[in-house]
């Protein structure tokens, strides 16, 4: 079940933050835990791969490593995955911010462009009060991506020209 609630839309639906700390051996900025459901099921390499321990995930678009282990044994970059992860593609048209509902950032830049509004953000909120995301284990940040297509969205309508509706 994902982990937004069933008023979700009137809050930026996010996990609960992690109480340590550990950050990435690539970029040494700290990451958000990650539950292992979440790293299996976007991992595109034998589950043998990994190795018991806890794991983080790295947004940071400027970094390549997705995820890591908190040991520091492992680290996992796009090429093992099974999607594109949005937060290191903000800007890329072909790259999903919401994985459940499958909603491009070129989708909704299309929206607003062709009708100058999104429908998006009420879209993401039916479909989560009807209980039918799992943001929890298709998202590779393993939360509710419901916060990072509010920032799109106005991103999109400041960059199009739009009086922000968001």
């Amino acid at each position: 079940m994902c982990n937004c609630s069933q008023d979700a839309g009137t809050t930026a639906c996010q996990a609960p933050a992690a109480p340590k700390q550990v950050p990435c051996p690539t970029n040494h900025q700290a990451g958000k835990a990650i539950d292992s459901l979440a790293l299996k099921a976007q991992l595109a390499v034998p589950l043998t791969q990994m190795t018991a321990t806890n794991y983080r995930f790295c947004p940071d678009p400027g970094c390549p490593t997705v995820y890591y282990s908190t040991d520091g044994s492992q680290l996992f970059d796009e090429a093992g995955l099974r999607e594109r992860v949005y937060q290191k593609h903000p800007d890329k048209d072909d790259v999903f911010v919401c994985y459940c509902f499958r909603h491009t950032v070129g989708s909704i830049r299309a929206e607003l462009l062709a009708t100058g509004t999104s429908t998006v953000i009420d879209s993401i909120t039916t479909g989560i009060q009807a209980g039918k995301c799992a943001c929890d284990i298709r998202n590779p940040q393993g939360s509710c991506c419901l916060g990072n297509v509010r920032v799109l969205v106005r991103n999109l309508q400041l960059e199009i020209g739009l009086q922000q509706i968001v």
